[in-house]
C-alpha cells in the first residue's frame, strides 16, 4: 500500500499541521510505502517572498523530522524536485470540467477571506490530483476540509480512465475524525491563512502568550463554562491524558476555575507533549547537512516512481 501526503511550507509549524497531517502520516509509516512531500508549488498561491519560501521549506523539513518522520521508512522530498508533476497537472486539466472546480469549497472560503482569485488557487485541486496520482497512491491521509479535493482527484482519475483506458488507480482517503479539525485561537479551524495558529516550536514565553490569547466568553470564574466548541478543551484533549482531560472538563462543568487558569493548564500540556520533539529538533539542527541529504535522496526515489507513471500516462494519451 502506497501512502501519500503533503504539507505547504507557508509558515511556522503549528498544532493544526501536527495533529491534522503530521501525526497521522508518521503513524502510517508503519502501514505501507510512505511518500511525504513539502508542497512548495502549492505554497506559491500565497507566499510571494522567495527567501521566505525557501526558509519555510527548510524549517518544515526540520520540524517534520523532529516530529518523527523516518527517512529510512518513507520517501521525503520537495514537490518542486519532481517537475513532471506539473506536466501531469496539465494533462489532467484537459479533462477536468470547470464545474467540478467551481464547486470546491476551499476556493470560495479562501477568496472570501481576502486571498486573490488566481488561476493557481482555483486549479489547486488539479495539482493536488497530480501529486496523488503520479505516485500511484493508494491511501491519502487528509483533514475533513481536504476530503472534497480527494473526491475531485478520484473524479479526474475516473475521467482519464474512461477516455484512455486503465491509467490510474483510485486513491482512498484516511480521515481521523477525532483530530481532523484543530481549533485555532478564535475557535475556527487553525490555519496560517486565518492568523489563529499556535506554533509548536515557539519559545516558551511566546507559546504561553499565544495560548493565553485564546478567545473565550465572559463567563465568571465561579460559574460553569460551556464545553461545546471550546477551543481550550478541544486543544487540551489532543495533548493531555484521558484523566487530565476529564479533570479539566469537570472544572468547566462545575465552575470555580477561571479561563486564565485553564489556559495555563493547556499551555503546560502543550509544552510537555512536545518536549521530546524539541530535543530531537536541536539534534537535527546540529547536523547542518542532514536535511539536504534527506530531501535529495527522497527526490531521487520520488522521481523514479513518477517517471514510471508518466511513461504510462504519456503513452496512454498519445504523447
Amino acid at each position: 500500500m502506497r501512502i501519500l501526503s503533503g504539507i505547504q511550507p507557508s509558515g511556522t509549524l503549528h498544532l493544526g499541521n501536527y495533529f491534522g497531517m503530521m501525526k497521522p502520516a508518521i503513524e502510517l509509516q508503519e502501514k505501507g510505502d510512505a511518500y511525504y512531500f513539502i508542497a512548495d508549488l502549492h505554497a506559491l498561491t500565497t507566499v510571494r517572498d522567495p527567501a521566505a519560501l525557501r526558509t519555510h521549506g527548510r524549517e518544515l523539513a526540520v520540524d517534520f523530522l523532529a516530529c518523527g518522520l523516518d527517512p529510512a521508512r518513507s520517501v521525503f522530498f520537495r514537490q518542486s524536485d519532481v517537475p513532471t508533476v506539473t506536466e501531469l497537472a496539465w494533462i489532467l486539466s484537459t479533462v477536468t470540467p470547470m464545474g467540478l472546480l467551481e464547486r470546491c469549497h476551499s476556493f470560495k472560503d479562501k477568496t472570501a477571506r481576502g486571498l486573490g482569485a488566481t488561476h493557481g488557487l482555483f486549479a489547486y485541486p488539479v495539482l493536488m490530483a497530480a501529486d496523488i496520482l503520479i505516485y500511484d497512491s493508494d491511501l491519502v491521509p487528509v483533514g475533513r476540509d481536504q476530503k472534497q479535493h480527494l473526491e475531485v482527484t478520484r473524479d479526474i482519475a475516473i475521467k482519464i480512465n474512461e477516455i484512455y483506458g486503465d491509467v490510474f488507480k483510485l486513491p482512498e482517503p484516511s480521515i481521523r475524525e477525532d483530530t481532523a479539525i484543530v481549533p485555532g485561537l478564535d475557535g475556527s479551524k487553525m490555519s496560517k491563512s486565518y492568523d489563529n495558529t499556535i506554533e509548536i516550536f515557539a519559545p516558551e514565553n511566546v507559546l504561553k502568550k499565544k495560548v493565553m490569547g485564546i478567545k473565550t466568553d465572559s463567563t465568571p470564574v465561579e460559574s460553569p463554562k460551556p464545553v461545546e466548541n471550546s477551543s481550550i478543551l478541544g486543544l487540551y484533549k489532543l495533548v493531555a491524558s484521558e484523566s487530565d482531560y476529564r479533570s479539566m472538563e469537570s472544572d468547566f462543568l462545575n465552575g470555580g476555575v477561571g479561563y486564565g487558569d485553564l489556559k495555563k493548564r493547556l499551555f503546560g500540556g502543550i509544552w510537555e507533549f512536545f518536549a521530546g520533539q524539541r530535543a530531537r529538533r536541536e539534534e537535527i539542527l546540529a547536523d547542518s547537512g542532514l536535511v539536504n541529504r534527506v530531501l535529495d535522496e527522497g527526490a531521487i526515489k520520488a522521481r523514479e516512481t513518477a517517471d514510471k507513471v508518466m511513461t504510462r500516462v504519456r503513452k496512454a494519451v498519445g504523447l
